[in-house]
């Protein structure tokens, strides 16, 4: 049986000057050794605080990633970053596909997809994020939509120890809404059977996080669900120590 170490990722989203990385250095102390046997972390802030993020949680264990890269490697771009400068800044991995980014930037399938592909050229981890609307749940159209965009915005070519990917339905993201366990069950199971249609075996290996409205109070038993292998969280992670109470579900989880 594949055992899967988890991972307990934060979004900051467009949230943080350089004052909050306090609440960075806050999980660096919290991240005790028991903890690290259990779980991995990973803080993605905005771009501004990348570098000294990066700086910050050096020796800590805790991994930085960015928000977002654009597809090119360089050139005329500008306001843009690629995915190397990222990386020169000192982040492991790069949310891609988030339904923000969809929804508010027009990013499709296939733009998404390109910038995957450009993190696996940097030498990085992308989190591919899929999800549903209300609407399209209310309507049927749930596992057709995720189907959708884990089908054309995955990375060509990529192997399964190079994506994660994460689930997040739109409805829930910032709502204080969350899925049935039965429900959160049924699609990070659905995910699964799809990602072993294009990577076999190899699916088992992957790592599928939950996202929405995750916080301390729901992440234990949200974390303990089939198939769910740690949290794509959003604004519990500017706090740390709502953070590290989320993380802290995997002491129970052993």
């Amino acid at each position: 049986m594949t055992v899967r170490r988890p991972l307990v990722a934060g979004n900051w989203k467009m949230n943080g000057l350089r004052a909050g990385l306090a609440e960075l250095s806050g999980m660096a102390l919290a991240y005790d050794a028991s903890l690290r046997r259990r779980v991995d972390l990973l803080v993605c802030p905005p771009a501004t605080l990348l570098n000294a993020a990066a700086h910050l949680a050096l020796g800590s264990g805790i991994h930085v990633g960015a928000q977002n890269c654009a597809v090119e490697p360089s050139g005329a771009f500008t306001g843009e970053f690629s995915a190397e400068m990222v990386a020169d800044a000192g982040a492991a991995f790069v949310i891609v596909g988030h339904s923000e980014r969809r929804a508010l930037h027009g990013e499709t399938d296939d733009v998404l997809r390109s910038k995957a592909e450009a993190v696996l050229r940097a030498g990085l981890t992308p989190i591919v994020c899929v999800g549903e609307t209300r609407a399209e749940r209310d309507g049927g159209r749930a596992q057709r939509v995720v189907q959708r965009q884990l089908d054309r915005s995955l990375p060509t070519g990529a192997g399964a120890e190079d994506i994660i990917v994460a689930y997040e339905p739109v409805w829930a993201i910032g709502t204080g809404l969350t899925p049935t366990l039965a429900d959160v069950a049924e699609m990070h199971g659905f995910i699964r059977q799809r990602l072993k249609r294009r990577l076999r075996a190899g699916a088992e290996s992957v790592l599928i996080l939950y996202g929405g409205s995750v916080k301390p109070s729901n992440a234990a038993e949200l974390m303990a669900v089939a198939d769910v292998d740690g949290a794509l969280v959003g604004g519990a992670s500017l706090n740390a120590a709502d953070f590290m109470a989320i993380a802290a579900a995997y002491r129970e989880l052993g």
